[in-house]
């Protein structure tokens, strides 16, 4: 019985950490920015450059997270979503304007 309390306060405790981290992030001012500086303003949420701009900065950041954590399988999952969300962006922009999609590919030094 005392290994179980013990284990389960060990998840609690883990679990609070987590989205304690998680929630610290990507701030709302980090947004604003990111928007500001990719998508025109920061009010433009739905631009193709500021999604992929947002997009990059939370898969750097999950990265980095993964490096210390590396058997967080849930996190990985996200990653591995979040990357192909991207890619799918990235492949929609390519598509409507190439000259955009250069210079955003630039800007995040992605690709190379």
């Amino acid at each position: 019985m005392l290994k179980i309390n013990k284990l389960q306060q060990h998840e609690r405790c883990f679990l609070r950490n987590f989205l304690v981290l998680m929630a610290v992030y990507l701030t709302n001012e980090k947004k604003q920015e990111i928007f500001q500086k990719y998508g025109g303003n920061e009010n433009n949420t739905g631009s193709i450059e500021g999604q992929v701009a947002l997009f990059t900065y939370r898969i750097k950041s999950l990265s980095e997270h993964l490096n210390k954590f590396k058997k967080d399988h849930a996190t990985r999952r996200s990653l591995i979503m979040m990357v192909g969300k991207r890619k799918s962006l990235l492949e929609y922009l390519k598509r409507k304007d190439i000259t955009k999609y250069r210079a955003l590919i630039q800007e995040l030094g992605l690709r190379g």
